[in-house]
């Protein structure tokens, strides 16, 4: 399984955003410079994450982007569900039906328990833990 390029620019940026004093903007074209996103992707991801509630965003000369709630109540799972969707290793996760093996799969119990551990520690690890993490191995 792998992220999208989208996710993880998204991601980026709102760490980018995290690092920042809060009700402090940036103006996406600061955030895609600095984080070698092109700005025309970056616009539809912070589009996404706005929608997601995830982002505030502003037009005009004062304008830009702030987060919408502090680091550490943004996690890692939201930014990525927000722009990839639900976290899905294998359709047989969602829909037991869809597996030819029913019952007696032995492969469905071991994706549930990974997609569950991983979606676990994506859900606890928020922006302000990595703001944190960052700062103890820089």
């Amino acid at each position: 399984m792998q992220i999208t390029r989208q996710a993880d620019y998204a991601v980026r940026a709102v760490l980018y955003l995290a690092r920042m004093e809060p009700n402090q903007r940036a103006a996406t074209s600061q955030v895609a410079q600095d984080q070698h996103i092109p700005p025309s992707f970056l616009a539809k991801i912070i589009s996404q994450l706005s929608i997601a509630g995830l982002l505030h965003t502003s037009r005009g000369a004062r304008g830009g982007v702030t987060l919408a709630r502090e680091p550490k109540d943004i996690t890692l799972l939201e930014v990525i569900e927000a722009i990839d969707g639900p976290i899905l290793l294998n359709e047989c996760v969602s829909d037991n039906s869809i597996c030819t093996f029913d019952e007696d799969c032995p492969l469905r119990p071991v994706w549930c328990e990974a997609q569950e551990e991983l979606v676990n520690r994506l859900r606890s690890t928020n922006f302000q833990l990595m703001l944190e993490q960052s700062k103890v191995t820089a």
